[in-house]
């Protein structure tokens, strides 16, 4: 007796193109995402007595010890801005960005144990690690909205149009996260020496990007290579928007736009062609 023909619903391959991304069938797993972002929103709370206040606490602390160290030992310039408010701005968006990339950039790693049981599109987790981070640095943004409003009020900031552009900066910044991130995660299945010099190496590019001083104030040949920052045109431009301070053109903005989405999609095909093989090496 012939038993019946099993009819398959959804077959999984390895086998697919490089430039097959599958993005389609990423958002249908757009539940999963959502899982991993409460899971890793609620377990960063878990066993904590000041839950979310964490969030207010970190920004703070920074920011006071920026003023001390930069402010008032260095005597870094603010380009007129009010100095709290200028380094809670950078603090503030440094921190979504380091926070995503270092999250991101162990995605193999730190997930090898579920992706070697259960297949799902594997990069809905890093996806979800920067929306996760999102939610984080809405809280602390809310920080940074409330010292402003009082400035703001003293007549001391004049923000301008550029404002508008806040969720675009936003957006890139954690694209940059998840495209720099992915290259690291893929690059670490094989050399897990990167993972260990990533913290360093993120620690060295902050005093790169303009999160303690203005591009103003550094010297002609340097400004022109911190144009080359993908960060640079971010940084200054939020700072610009909502300070109305600093040295902000379009250009700029374009430079670090471009250079993102080149990264990202980097970062995407070396993931996507990682994931295929990383069990073996991991």
């Amino acid at each position: 007796m012939n038993e019946p023909q099993q009819k398959w619903t959804e077959t999984i391959e390895a086998d697919h193109s490089l430039l097959d991304i599958q993005l389609k069938e990423v958002w249908r797993y757009k539940d999963l995402i959502y899982m991993f972002v409460k899971r890793d929103f609620i377990s960063s709370f878990k066993q904590t007595i000041l839950g979310p206040i964490w969030f207010f606490i970190n920004p703070i602390l920074t920011t006071i010890v920026y003023l001390v160290v930069f402010g008032a030992i260095a005597k870094l310039p603010t380009d007129g801005a009010p100095p709290i408010l200028f380094y809670l701005a950078g603090v503030t968006l440094w921190n979504y960005f380091s926070a995503s990339l270092l999250a991101t950039s162990s995605t193999f790693l730190g997930n090898s144990a579920i992706f070697g049981k259960v297949y799902f599109p594997r990069l809905v987790t890093p996806i979800s690690i920067v929306i996760s981070n999102l939610m984080r640095f809405s809280v602390q943004f809310l920080l940074f909205i409330l010292a402003w409003a009082y400035y703001l009020s003293q007549g001391k900031v004049q923000p301008n149009i550029w404002i508008l552009a806040t969720p675009v900066l936003i957006i890139l910044m954690a694209f940059f996260a998840l495209g720099v991130g992915m290259i690291f995660s893929a690059l670490t299945t094989k050399y897990k020496d990167l993972s260990m010099l990533l913290g360093f190496g993120i620690s060295l590019y902050m005093y790169a990007t303009p999160v303690i001083y203005p591009v103003s104030s550094l010297p002609a040949g340097f400004k022109k290579l911190a144009y080359y920052n993908p960060l640079t045109g971010i940084f200054e431009c939020f700072k610009y928007a909502w300070l109305g301070v600093g040295d902000f053109s379009p250009l700029m903005l374009g430079i670090s736009t471009v250079l993102i989405l080149i990264l990202l999609l980097v970062g995407i095909l070396i993931f996507n062609k990682v994931e295929k093989t990383f069990m073996d090496t991991v």
